[in-house]
Protein backbone atom coordinates (compact mmCIF):
# COMPACT_ATOMS: atom_id res chain seq x y z
CA UNK A 1 0.00 0.00 0.00
CA UNK A 2 0.77 3.71 -0.77
CA UNK A 3 2.74 3.42 -4.05
CA UNK A 4 0.19 4.82 -6.12
CA UNK A 5 -0.56 6.99 -3.55
CA UNK A 6 2.55 8.64 -2.56
CA UNK A 7 3.41 9.32 -6.23
CA UNK A 8 -0.17 10.91 -7.60
CA UNK A 9 0.23 12.86 -4.71
CA UNK A 10 3.99 14.34 -5.42
CA UNK A 11 3.00 14.22 -9.56
CA UNK A 12 0.99 17.13 -9.44
CA UNK A 13 0.99 18.47 -12.99
CA UNK A 14 1.51 21.80 -13.39
CA UNK A 15 -1.11 22.05 -16.46
CA UNK A 16 -3.72 21.22 -13.52
CA UNK A 17 -2.32 24.22 -12.22
CA UNK A 18 -3.93 26.22 -15.18
CA UNK A 19 -7.64 26.80 -15.35
CA UNK A 20 -8.27 27.32 -19.21
CA UNK A 21 -6.30 24.14 -19.73
CA UNK A 22 -7.79 22.25 -17.48
CA UNK A 23 -11.50 23.05 -18.70
CA UNK A 24 -10.08 21.93 -22.44
CA UNK A 25 -8.73 19.17 -21.00
CA UNK A 26 -12.33 18.50 -19.55
CA UNK A 27 -14.30 19.86 -22.54
CA UNK A 28 -12.34 17.36 -25.07
CA UNK A 29 -12.93 14.17 -22.34
CA UNK A 30 -16.46 15.49 -22.24
CA UNK A 31 -16.96 15.56 -25.85
CA UNK A 32 -15.55 11.87 -26.44
CA UNK A 33 -17.66 10.13 -23.37
CA UNK A 34 -20.81 12.25 -25.42
CA UNK A 35 -20.14 10.74 -28.46
CA UNK A 36 -19.57 7.30 -27.42
CA UNK A 37 -22.39 6.80 -24.85
CA UNK A 38 -24.80 9.73 -25.48
CA UNK A 39 -25.60 12.96 -23.50
CA UNK A 40 -27.51 11.76 -20.65
CA UNK A 41 -25.81 11.30 -17.69
CA UNK A 42 -28.41 8.88 -16.04
CA UNK A 43 -27.52 6.49 -18.74
CA UNK A 44 -23.91 7.48 -19.07
CA UNK A 45 -22.08 6.80 -16.27
CA UNK A 46 -18.63 8.02 -17.44
CA UNK A 47 -19.87 10.72 -18.11
CA UNK A 48 -21.73 11.39 -14.58
CA UNK A 49 -18.17 10.81 -13.11
CA UNK A 50 -16.85 13.72 -15.84
CA UNK A 51 -19.38 16.13 -14.57
CA UNK A 52 -18.16 15.52 -10.96
CA UNK A 53 -14.47 16.40 -12.11
CA UNK A 54 -15.67 19.29 -13.64
CA UNK A 55 -17.60 20.31 -10.89
CA UNK A 56 -14.78 20.18 -8.66
CA UNK A 57 -12.50 21.84 -10.62
CA UNK A 58 -14.98 25.17 -10.86
CA UNK A 59 -16.19 24.51 -13.99
CA UNK A 60 -18.42 26.98 -15.35
CA UNK A 61 -22.40 25.15 -15.53
CA UNK A 62 -22.26 26.87 -18.85
CA UNK A 63 -18.86 25.72 -20.29
CA UNK A 64 -20.06 22.22 -19.43
CA UNK A 65 -23.37 22.73 -21.36
CA UNK A 66 -21.91 24.16 -24.22
CA UNK A 67 -19.43 21.13 -24.58
CA UNK A 68 -22.20 18.64 -24.36
CA UNK A 69 -24.50 20.56 -26.66
CA UNK A 70 -21.08 20.46 -29.32
CA UNK A 71 -20.52 17.25 -29.29
CA UNK A 72 -23.83 16.29 -30.08
CA UNK A 73 -23.27 18.38 -33.18
CA UNK A 74 -22.90 16.78 -36.73
CA UNK A 75 -20.71 19.77 -37.56
CA UNK A 76 -18.17 18.89 -34.29
CA UNK A 77 -14.98 17.40 -35.20
CA UNK A 78 -14.38 13.62 -34.06
CA UNK A 79 -11.52 13.70 -31.16
CA UNK A 80 -9.13 10.91 -31.45
CA UNK A 81 -7.59 9.15 -28.03
CA UNK A 82 -4.10 8.07 -29.09
CA UNK A 83 -1.32 7.28 -26.50
CA UNK A 84 2.68 7.85 -27.50
CA UNK A 85 5.21 6.23 -25.88
CA UNK A 86 8.79 7.03 -25.25
CA UNK A 87 11.94 7.99 -23.79
CA UNK A 88 13.59 10.74 -22.28
CA UNK A 89 16.83 11.64 -21.72
CA UNK A 90 18.28 9.49 -18.96
CA UNK A 91 16.21 6.62 -19.55
CA UNK A 92 13.15 8.00 -18.19
CA UNK A 93 10.04 6.69 -19.73
CA UNK A 94 7.41 9.08 -20.65
CA UNK A 95 3.64 8.20 -21.30
CA UNK A 96 1.35 10.58 -23.42
CA UNK A 97 -2.22 10.72 -23.35
CA UNK A 98 -3.37 12.53 -26.33
CA UNK A 99 -7.38 13.87 -28.06
CA UNK A 100 -7.14 15.46 -31.22
CA UNK A 101 -8.49 15.74 -34.06
CA UNK A 102 -5.28 15.80 -36.45
CA UNK A 103 -3.64 12.49 -35.65
CA UNK A 104 -0.32 13.82 -38.24
CA UNK A 105 -0.50 17.22 -36.18
CA UNK A 106 -0.50 15.67 -32.91
CA UNK A 107 2.42 12.98 -33.65
CA UNK A 108 4.66 15.41 -35.14
CA UNK A 109 4.67 17.31 -32.37
CA UNK A 110 5.10 15.08 -30.13
CA UNK A 111 7.87 13.40 -31.70
CA UNK A 112 9.60 17.00 -32.06
CA UNK A 113 9.61 17.61 -27.90
CA UNK A 114 11.19 14.11 -27.74
CA UNK A 115 13.74 14.70 -30.30
CA UNK A 116 14.01 18.63 -29.17
CA UNK A 117 14.90 17.57 -25.48
CA UNK A 118 16.92 14.58 -25.91
CA UNK A 119 14.30 11.93 -25.87
CA UNK A 120 13.37 9.53 -28.70
CA UNK A 121 9.55 8.71 -29.48
CA UNK A 122 8.74 4.64 -29.54
CA UNK A 123 6.60 2.05 -30.77
CA UNK A 124 2.80 2.01 -29.34
CA UNK A 125 2.88 -0.78 -26.02
CA UNK A 126 6.67 -0.08 -25.81
CA UNK A 127 6.24 1.09 -21.70
CA UNK A 128 3.16 -0.69 -20.97
CA UNK A 129 4.89 -2.89 -18.14
CA UNK A 130 6.20 -0.33 -16.58
CA UNK A 131 3.37 1.16 -15.86
CA UNK A 132 0.02 -0.08 -14.02
CA UNK A 133 -2.91 2.02 -15.18
CA UNK A 134 -5.37 2.23 -12.14
CA UNK A 135 -8.74 4.21 -11.80
CA UNK A 136 -9.17 6.85 -8.88
CA UNK A 137 -11.65 7.93 -7.16
CA UNK A 138 -11.99 10.52 -4.31
CA UNK A 139 -14.75 10.79 -2.35
CA UNK A 140 -16.57 12.32 0.44
CA UNK A 141 -16.01 10.78 3.81
CA UNK A 142 -18.99 9.89 5.50
CA UNK A 143 -19.76 9.54 8.92
CA UNK A 144 -19.68 5.83 10.25
CA UNK A 145 -17.60 4.68 8.19
CA UNK A 146 -14.24 3.09 9.52
CA UNK A 147 -11.80 2.89 6.11
CA UNK A 148 -10.59 -0.35 7.20
CA UNK A 149 -14.46 -1.71 6.74
CA UNK A 150 -14.44 0.41 3.26
CA UNK A 151 -11.66 -0.88 2.54
CA UNK A 152 -12.62 -5.16 2.59
CA UNK A 153 -16.04 -4.09 1.06
CA UNK A 154 -14.16 -2.50 -2.04
CA UNK A 155 -11.70 -5.24 -2.68
CA UNK A 156 -14.74 -7.22 -4.26
CA UNK A 157 -15.49 -4.55 -6.36
CA UNK A 158 -11.60 -3.91 -7.80
CA UNK A 159 -10.17 -1.53 -5.43
CA UNK A 160 -6.31 -2.28 -4.10
CA UNK A 161 -5.87 0.81 -2.14
CA UNK A 162 -7.44 3.24 0.06
CA UNK A 163 -5.47 6.80 1.46
CA UNK A 164 -7.73 8.88 3.91
CA UNK A 165 -7.28 12.98 4.19
CA UNK A 166 -8.93 15.17 6.09
CA UNK A 167 -12.83 15.06 4.95
CA UNK A 168 -12.14 12.83 1.76
CA UNK A 169 -10.67 9.00 0.77
CA UNK A 170 -9.00 8.38 -2.45
CA UNK A 171 -9.41 4.93 -3.68
CA UNK A 172 -6.75 3.23 -6.75
CA UNK A 173 -8.67 0.36 -8.46
CA UNK A 174 -7.88 -1.97 -11.37
CA UNK A 175 -8.81 0.00 -14.51
CA UNK A 176 -11.43 -2.43 -15.63
CA UNK A 177 -12.87 -1.68 -12.13
CA UNK A 178 -13.88 1.68 -12.95
CA UNK A 179 -17.50 0.95 -13.59
CA UNK A 180 -17.90 -1.31 -10.66
CA UNK A 181 -16.25 1.05 -7.65
CA UNK A 182 -18.45 3.93 -9.38
CA UNK A 183 -21.55 1.89 -9.12
CA UNK A 184 -20.61 0.83 -5.65
CA UNK A 185 -20.45 4.49 -4.19
CA UNK A 186 -23.57 5.75 -6.11
CA UNK A 187 -25.85 3.26 -4.58
CA UNK A 188 -24.15 3.26 -1.38
CA UNK A 189 -24.37 7.15 -1.15
CA UNK A 190 -21.22 8.51 -1.60
CA UNK A 191 -20.28 12.17 -2.54
CA UNK A 192 -17.98 11.29 -5.72
CA UNK A 193 -15.27 14.53 -6.02
CA UNK A 194 -13.65 13.24 -8.88
CA UNK A 195 -13.03 10.25 -10.93
CA UNK A 196 -9.82 9.80 -13.29
CA UNK A 197 -7.66 7.58 -14.41
CA UNK A 198 -3.72 6.85 -13.87
CA UNK A 199 -0.61 5.23 -15.03
CA UNK A 200 1.20 4.47 -11.85
CA UNK A 201 4.91 3.55 -12.60
CA UNK A 202 6.18 -0.02 -11.22
CA UNK A 203 9.64 1.35 -10.14
CA UNK A 204 11.17 5.08 -10.53
CA UNK A 205 14.24 6.61 -11.34
CA UNK A 206 16.47 9.18 -9.29
CA UNK A 207 18.43 11.69 -10.84
CA UNK A 208 20.45 14.61 -10.08
CA UNK A 209 18.66 18.10 -9.98
CA UNK A 210 20.30 18.91 -13.28
CA UNK A 211 19.10 15.78 -15.03
CA UNK A 212 15.64 16.79 -13.88
CA UNK A 213 15.65 20.07 -15.32
CA UNK A 214 15.89 18.23 -18.56
CA UNK A 215 13.38 16.23 -17.84
CA UNK A 216 10.83 18.79 -17.03
CA UNK A 217 11.72 20.98 -19.89
CA UNK A 218 10.45 17.81 -21.98
CA UNK A 219 7.11 17.37 -19.45
CA UNK A 220 6.00 20.95 -19.91
CA UNK A 221 6.59 21.61 -23.56
CA UNK A 222 4.05 18.40 -23.66
CA UNK A 223 1.76 19.56 -21.48
CA UNK A 224 1.48 23.09 -22.84
CA UNK A 225 0.59 21.16 -26.33
CA UNK A 226 -3.51 21.73 -26.25
CA UNK A 227 -3.44 18.19 -27.31
CA UNK A 228 -2.17 16.34 -24.32
CA UNK A 229 -4.34 15.08 -22.09
CA UNK A 230 -1.91 13.65 -19.30
CA UNK A 231 1.86 13.00 -19.30
CA UNK A 232 3.08 10.42 -17.13
CA UNK A 233 6.82 9.51 -16.13
CA UNK A 234 8.96 7.14 -13.59
CA UNK A 235 11.08 9.85 -12.61
CA UNK A 236 11.36 9.87 -8.87
CA UNK A 237 9.82 12.87 -7.29
CA UNK A 238 11.84 15.49 -5.21
CA UNK A 239 10.42 18.05 -2.64
CA UNK A 240 11.99 20.19 -4.74
CA UNK A 241 9.33 19.36 -7.36
CA UNK A 242 6.36 19.67 -4.51
CA UNK A 243 7.83 23.41 -3.62
CA UNK A 244 7.37 24.45 -7.31
CA UNK A 245 3.86 23.53 -7.17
Amino acid sequence: MGRAFEYRKARKMKRWGNMARTFTKLGKEISICVKGGGPDPDSNPRLRALLQNAKAANMPKETIERAIKKATSKDEADYKEMVYEGYGPFGIAVVVETATDNTTRTVGNVRSYFNHCGGSLGTTGSLTFLFDRKCVFKVTKKDGIELEDLELELIDFGADELVEEENEITIYGEFESFNAIQKYFEENGFEIISAEFERIPNDTKELTPEQRKQINKLIDKLEDDEDVQNVFHNMAESEEDEDEE
